[in-house]
């Protein structure tokens, strides 16, 4: 029996769930992400997590919806539409300090709590021929701000101030925060394993 149902596709987040011995179902959502007008970044990370938690209907288990977007300039790092877009975020973050705002909710019975994290992070300057060799391995190519902390892009990162989970993509203590205020604890033993069911 899972203790939760996790409303993403995103494999590093029922990675972080594993980490904690979270057991989980994944359902995956689909709502519209596009920000309303006028809307700050923290109140659209903030939404889009409350609407994904949300999504799932008829289920039993809290259900547990993030999202996550990085902010430069206060300009929205989003997922690349080519080479040109990945390159001009990259230029932008390159030498610079970006912020990452993670979201977590967990809605049940009708109820729906959530938490906000933010996070900082340095990226030493980056040249041109390095961003061309990312972008060709492929990592960038659906990643919100065109980069994986967990994966090549670490080279990048001089220093984060802040939640290296949240960077990621599911904040671990803000997580633990709101299992916890509906009863689901971490390091329980012999737990079941996590199934997924996508639909």
């Amino acid at each position: 029996m899972s203790d939760i149902i996790l409303a993403s596709a995103s494999p590093r987040r029922a990675e972080l769930l594993d980490q904690i011995s979270i057991a989980y179902q994944v359902q995956v959502v689909d709502i519209d992400e596009s920000a309303l007008e006028n809307e700050t970044p923290e109140t659209l990370v903030v939404r889009l997590a409350k609407e994904k938690s949300q999504a799932v209907k008829r289920v039993s288990q809290p259900v547990l919806g993030a999202d996550t977007l990085g902010v430069i300039n206060g300009q929205l790092l989003v997922k690349p539409e080519n080479y040109e877009h990945a390159y001009q975020m990259l230029s932008q973050m390159s030498g610079n300090w970006h912020e990452i705002l993670s979201a977590v909710a967990i809605t049940h019975m009708q109820e729906t709590r959530v938490i906000l994290n933010r996070n900082k992070v340095l990226f030493r300057p980056i040249r041109e021929d390095e961003i061309k060799a990312y972008w060709q391995n492929g990592e960038p190519q659906d990643k919100a701000g065109a980069y994986a902390i967990q994966g090549l892009a670490a080279i990048f990162v001089e220093r984060i101030e802040g939640s290296y989970s949240g960077i990621m993509g599911l904040p671990l203590f803000e997580t633990s925060q709101l299992l916890a205020e509906f009863g689901i604890k971490p390091f329980r033993a012999n737990k079941s394993q996590s199934q997924s069911q996508s639909q």
